[in-house]
């Protein structure tokens, strides 16, 4: 009887011998379980493909479609982007599809563009954050568009206001932008005039 089982055997491929072994542990185990351990087998089963389900499903954020500012090849803006922190304001970095550019927070709330014009002066307010003036255009409340004054390029930030802080994205945000050098700060105008 061996020496049959044995000529069986090799005339078999090893793909097919591979499968009716298997086939053959896996089916003398089951009958060996009790039905108490097969229902345990079978909700650790669904439990672990559920859970790899909703994991990458977890990691499936949609890309941020930005379209890349003028100046976005400006080798300063590769310094910024490559030091942009994975959370701002408490929300997570999401992908882009444009160059120089990042956003955070899922919806987007806040998004940034590097190589924007580089402005003027303005008469838009301007707030100091750790040494970055920023000027700030609240137009379109309650969104507010942040622009760095006096580094070129200049960088763009729109925070919406009623998902963060514009403070606490400016502060989140000072270590990367702070690597393009000031060339002029703010000025107030009393500041011009006085004495």
């Amino acid at each position: 009887m061996w020496q049959s089982r044995k000529n069986a055997i090799q005339n078999l491929s090893f793909a097919e011998f591979g499968q009716r072994l298997t086939t053959h542990v896996f089916h003398a185990s089951l009958k060996e379980m009790t039905r108490h351990t097969r229902f345990a087998l079978n909700v650790v089963v669904r439990t672990t493909l559920l859970t790899a389900v909703f994991v990458s499903l977890a990691g499936c954020a949609a890309i941020v479609p930005l379209e890349p500012a003028p100046d976005a090849n400006n080798p300063g803006c590769a310094e910024v982007i490559v030091r942009l922190p994975e959370r701002v304001a408490e929300q997570p970095q999401r992908e882009t599809n444009a160059q120089a550019t990042g956003a955070w927070g899922s919806p987007a709330s806040i998004l940034l563009h590097c190589g924007v014009s580089v402005p003027g002066p303005s008469t838009l307010p301007c707030v100091e954050v750790n040494g970055v003036d920023w000027l700030e255009d609240d137009a379109e409340k309650p969104l507010y568009r942040y622009t760095t004054f006096g580094r070129n390029p200049a960088v763009e930030v729109v925070v919406d206001s009623d998902k963060v802080s514009g403070t606490t994205t400016l502060v989140d945000l000072t270590g990367a932008v702070e690597k393009i050098p000031a060339s002029s700060h703010c000025t107030d105008l009393s500041d011009t005039f006085a004495n």
